[in-house]
């Protein structure tokens, strides 16, 4: 296994983190350990199957290579935007001059929204309590 070539990227969106490794095949996705034809096996939404896998269609490397991904935390919504930058990352990696073409689509910005936390005595982040005059 010493001439195994491997390109990585790491993904992290809301608590989501996504460790991407892309190795030259033909498009399998293997997750958390369990093989996938496509990526909508594991994320079940044709949105959050687009918004992963943007990366590989503006590069044109849908299908080229094997994609083994280590995805924790968070839901599918964060877990479908760390696969995205890690994607991202790693396809820097695999060829530097496609780096502005994703810095240009902002694919390499990681989106830093998390969910506020919830104050003291509110019912939510923000939502106050049902006012009663009387």
């Amino acid at each position: 296994m010493a001439g195994l070539i491997e390109y990585y990227g790491t993904g992290r969106r809301k608590s989501s983190v996504a460790r991407v490794r892309l190795r030259p095949g033909n498009g399998k996705f293997k997750i958390n350990g369990k093989e996938y034809d496509d990526l909508k096996g594991y994320l079940h939404n044709d949105a959050w199957v687009r918004h992963a896998l943007r990366p590989l269609v503006l590069t044109e490397t849908l299908g080229k290579f094997d994609v083994v991904m280590r995805v924790s935390g968070g839901g599918l919504s964060g877990q479908s935007g760390a696969i995205r930058l890690g994607l991202s990352r790693a396809l820097v990696e695999f060829n530097a001059d496609l780096k502005p073409l994703l810095k240009k689509e902002g694919l390499l910005t990681s989106d830093s929204r998390v969910v506020e936390r919830k104050k003291y005595g509110l019912k939510k982040a923000r939502r106050a309590p049902q006012f009663s005059k009387r």
